[in-house]
């Protein structure tokens, strides 16, 4: 009976030292795996987070990127509109560098320099050369005769610059009248008895100034350079024909030039000589200055190189900045995606 005792209670013993060591080694391995688990699974509350932080970020990141984006083809559209600008601007430049506006100024003066009439009368004889004064002539008195010459002249005979050299050409080069405040003028008659034109005139032409062909070695080939530079008008026989001058001067890119022009009217000489001096036929021809002012014709460069340069500085300085712009604005996108690109990374690692 003691024996049976001892065996059962030694089977018991070992069965509760077996037992025992097992099932906590079993509770154990139970235990790590369901927190292994439990650290592997994320918790409801985690998912939630995660789930609300990402598309924020996200969003954010795409608004900074189409920002970004709109902000460069901004500037690039400025850039467009600067170099636009700039080429506007130099084209500007050059047209009206190339293309200068006409002013006009009258200068008022108390009297002219005396200028130069050539008159060409051919055939016809001067009869009479007297100065006058306040538009007062007097009443002829011997007409076709010779009468006293009060005027300098000079003749010249010379080659035509536009006929041949065997034709020779009769120039009384007269001094024209100074004083316009008196309303000074020249009264000048010719007279000729038969001619074999078609047409009866007598050609002339006034030029700067009379004390130049007085001054010149070279009277004929000064007659021929001013006739190759100025123009040339008539007046015809049977009538009084009253010139009225008025003086241009024209300057511009090195040159100058003078151009004399003209307002004539004219009147029928009413002929009360005996029908036998008929034949000879009077000229008559007054010249005076119309008024006392010189019409001055100027080229005027309206570019100004100044603005020119302070708005292509402008331009550039805009270029430039764009270019900085733009330049840190790829930078800062390549910057975001890196970043966007390393945050997606992480994200995957932490899920596999």
């Amino acid at each position: 009976m003691l024996r049976r005792d001892t065996s059962r209670s030694y089977q018991e013993f070992n069965g509760e030292d077996c037992a025992g060591p097992l099932g906590s080694y079993q509770n154990n391995d139970v235990s790590e795996v369901e927190q292994d688990q439990a650290s592997c699974d994320p918790s409801p509350d985690e998912d939630i987070v995660d789930n609300n932080v990402m598309p924020t970020g996200f969003n954010k990141a795409c608004l900074k990127n189409v920002f970004t984006v709109i902000l460069v083809l901004i500037y690039l559209l400025l850039t467009t509109v600067a170099v636009f600008l700039a080429y506007q601007t130099i084209s500007d430049f050059m047209e009206k560098l190339n293309h200068p506006v006409m002013s006009v100024s009258y200068k008022e003066v108390e009297e002219f320099t005396a200028p130069g009439i050539a008159l060409y009368p051919g055939k016809a004889q001067l009869l009479s050369c007297v100065h006058h004064y306040h538009d007062n002539i007097p009443p002829l008195v011997a007409l076709g005769i010779l009468e006293e010459r009060k005027c300098i002249k000079e003749e010249v005979i010379y080659h035509g610059p536009y006929s041949n050299q065997t034709q020779q050409k009769r120039a009384i080069v007269v001094r024209g009248p100074t004083d316009v405040r008196n309303r000074e003028l020249i009264f000048l008659q010719f007279s000729r008895n038969e001619t074999e034109e078609d047409f009866s005139a007598i050609s002339y032409m006034i030029f700067a100034k009379f004390s130049d062909m007085l001054e010149s070695s070279d009277k004929a080939a000064f007659m021929m350079d001013c006739e190759r530079n100025y123009s040339m008008w008539t007046f015809s026989g049977g009538f009084r024909t009253w010139v009225k001058m008025s003086l241009v001067k024209t300057s511009g890119r090195g040159n100058e030039s003078v151009e004399f022009r003209q307002e004539s009217s004219v009147v029928k000489y009413i002929d009360k000589r005996p029908p036998q001096e008929q034949a000879n036929e009077l000229f008559f021809v007054v010249f005076q200055w119309r008024d006392p002012f010189i019409q001055q014709v100027k080229d005027i460069v309206t570019a100004n190189p100044w603005n020119t340069i302070a708005i292509l500085c402008g331009v550039f300085m805009a270029l430039f900045k764009a270019a900085d712009f733009a330049k840190l604005s790829i930078k800062w996108t390549i910057k975001i995606r890196k970043r966007h690109l390393r945050a997606k990374i992480r994200e995957l690692n932490q899920i596999s």
